[in-house]
């Protein structure tokens, strides 16, 4: 249930094509689905615009099946399983044969949106063995309808190879920089790029890495301004925070506010 959906009900409603008591059953799951094992949030999408994802782990091929059938029926927006498995797709597939498995990114994407158009999303890594998270990050951010570009393998031990890539970070509207080790290549890119970074430490690296805290500790004390940062290996995260950064603003102001309201108050 996205505002398009709902303003079309109660414009149906008002209209006489709908009886209220039609759309009174349409509204009952409006808030969400219990399905027994899980309340699933028909209401996320009305809310932030971004339906609610499904988090692999810890569930049955089965109920992430009728999680995402649940979405499906009841949302617009692109449905999403993160750190998926092989089974769980095939589940998935049985009742969303559309369904991808991205198996490199773990995620099951149903229903993608398309290109919105605007500034692509720039998704920057520093290893090849940070292209899981990458790949999380830019499949995520296709699926939510961003124009995505790919740098691979730019780390700092090498920084010619970024360089020569400034084209496709100068045109970027958003650039996620992923990477381990020590995360320096956030503080580069920050300083390079006019767009805001968003920073992804992986838990990739030696023993004093601690698993992701190296990186992440680093990222926070980034000297360059513009740089914010996720959870270690998170991805998907960074991509939903660049759509929200990305997507256009609504023009006048916010529903249940009247114009010249500021916040402050009463006027």
């Amino acid at each position: 249930m996205d505002e398009t959906t709902l303003r079309s009900l109660l414009e149906r409603c008002a209209g006489g094509e709908l009886s209220v008591d039609e759309a009174v059953r349409e509204l009952r799951y409006l808030p969400y689905s219990d399905l027994g094992f899980a309340r699933v949030d028909h209401h996320r999408e009305l809310r932030l615009g971004l339906p609610e994802a499904v988090y692999g782990p810890g569930k049955t091929a089965e109920q992430v099946a009728a999680i995402v059938a649940a979405l499906l029926d009841r949302n617009r927006g692109a449905v999403l399983v993160t750190r998926a498995t092989k089974g769980q797709h095939e589940a998935v597939a049985a009742i969303a044969p559309e369904a991808e498995f991205h198996e490199l990114a773990g995620l099951i994407v149903a229903r993608p949106q398309a290109p919105a158009g605007g500034p692509p999303l720039a998704v920057v890594s520093a290893g090849t063995a940070d292209l899981p998270v990458a790949e999380e990050a830019a499949v995520t951010g296709e699926a939510l309808g961003l124009a995505v570009e790919r740098l691979h393998d730019v780390g700092v031990a090498g920084l010619h190879r970024l360089l020569a890539s400034r084209a496709v970070l100068d045109r970027a509207g958003a650039v996620i920089v992923v990477a381990g080790m020590e995360g320096a290549l956030a503080s580069v890119v920050g300083g390079l790029v006019a767009a805001p970074v968003v920073a992804v430490p992986t838990s990739v690296g030696y023993g004093a890495g601690a698993g992701g805290i190296a990186p992440l500790l680093t990222m926070l004390n980034s000297c360059a301004p513009g740089v914010v940062v996720v959870n270690i290996d998170n991805g998907f995260g960074a991509a939903v925070f660049a759509k929200m950064m990305l997507r256009p603003r609504p023009q006048g102001p916010a529903p249940g506010r009247p114009a010249g309201w500021s916040g402050s108050g009463p006027e």
